[in-house]
């Protein structure tokens, strides 16, 4: 592990700004974008509307200007509609609101688009959603849910008059299910993010990139759904463990272990949920980041944000060999590729490593997270999709 002389920051969510504040950012410039969510959270909306609105935003001229909007801003949706040139709606379900909203754009003549971050559109892929998630198939309140979220949102869709979305593969299925035209703007890191890396990989390189003589195999889970595919690295993990006795693993968020891992409680530590700035802290104290997923079209859709928020700090990631991952790292340069029956061979072919190699990996890594998917990296991306460029 990294021993970094790195505080956690005080964190408060960036977003919290009353109406009349988000109003008058929007009203700025020339062309005006509103985005919708229906209400602000620490992941799509983070990634989906923030981002975009501070990237439009930055910096400040004449062109454009952008900011976000929620259902319990619907009294004042008038308001936005005349202020506004654009909607984009993030990964919202049909309803009433979303429906009247719409309709105040499509009554002044002025564009709507959908944003979303996953296959969650298309009903045919419902079944496969529920069962990546590791969900309970036996209840029929958990098809109710699906079925009905994924319909919503699909509903969402058709009202508009286009779509964007994070990868190109995700942006063939949404095309196949709605026939609308797609384009890609990937995630990326904001500026609180990358004030903060900037921080921790300046540490590492300081020290070297030397450890505390422990590796470190970090798991980083946002939610409990990711259990099936900590299944996958879970035996390797402890393969590893029997083998190395300078091995840990820190598992962060919510995932539970199974029986392979019932003998090293002593060398797995715990860390709870964090904000997305501080994970930056957590991520760069780990020398590697295990990305499992399982293989099928939900799991292609899937962003590299856990690639590039580790690189950006500069810790390398294993990773199974999804769409997204499989292009976004070059195995032994930036990161490595392991399939499903390869992660103990390819946890010990990276731990095995000498510290320069890894130093040398590790930055090259950091310039191409902060190349391909840095906020100050991505204003043409976005103004080219919602076309405004």
């Amino acid at each position: 592990m990294f021993a970094l002389n790195i505080s956690p920051i005080s964190y408060i969510d960036p977003w919290l700004q009353s109406l009349p504040e988000r109003l008058a950012t929007l009203q700025r410039a020339g062309a005006r974008v509103a985005y919708f969510y229906e209400e602000p959270n620490n992941s799509t909306f983070r990634y989906r509307a923030y981002n975009m609105a501070q990237v439009l935003n930055e910096p400040v001229d004449s062109r454009v200007s952008a900011s976000y909007f929620f259902l319990s801003d619907s009294n004042r949706f008038d308001e936005i509609a005349d202020a506004a040139d654009l909607l984009v709606i993030c990964r919202s379900r049909y309803c009433h609101e979303v429906n009247r909203l719409i309709t105040k754009f499509r009554a002044r003549g002025k564009r709507v688009l959908f944003d979303v971050d996953d296959l969650v559109v298309d009903t045919d892929y419902a079944h496969l959603v529920v069962a990546t998630l590791g969900l309970d198939v036996t209840q029929k309140g958990v098809w109710d849910d699906w079925f009905a979220m994924i319909a919503r949102m699909n509903q969402t869709l058709r009202l508009c008059d286009g779509a964007i979305t994070t990868n190109a593969f995700l942006a063939q299925k949404i095309e196949d299910c709605s026939g609308l035209p797609v384009a890609v703007v990937p995630n990326f890191m904001n500026k609180e993010q990358l004030d903060l890396a900037e921080r921790v990989f300046a540490a590492k390189e300081r020290v070297g990139f030397s450890g505390d003589g422990k590796v470190t195999l970090g798991y980083f889970s946002g939610s409990p759904s990711h259990r099936l595919d900590y299944a996958i690295v879970e035996p390797a993990l402890a393969d590893v463990l029997a083998e190395r006795p300078n091995v840990e693993v820190m598992v962060v968020g919510y995932i539970d272990h199974g029986p392979a891992m019932r003998g090293f409680g002593h060398r797995v530590t715990r860390q709870p949920f964090h904000d997305y700035v501080n994970l930056q802290r957590l991520l760069g104290n780990v020398e590697f980041n295990l990305m499992p997923l399982q293989s099928n079209a939900f799991t292609d859709c899937k962003s590299e944000l856990k690639y590039f928020e580790a690189a950006s700090v500069g810790t390398l990631s294993i990773a199974s060999p999804s769409f997204t991952y499989r292009r976004a790292i070059s195995d032994g340069e930036t990161g490595y590729l392991s399939k499903a029956h390869e992660w103990t061979e390819s946890i010990l072919r990276a731990i095995d490593q000498s510290t320069e190699v890894y130093a040398s990996m590790a930055t090259r890594a950091r310039e191409d997270a902060l190349r391909k998917f840095g906020w100050q990296n991505q204003r043409e991306t976005i103004l080219n999709a919602l076309q405004l460029a």
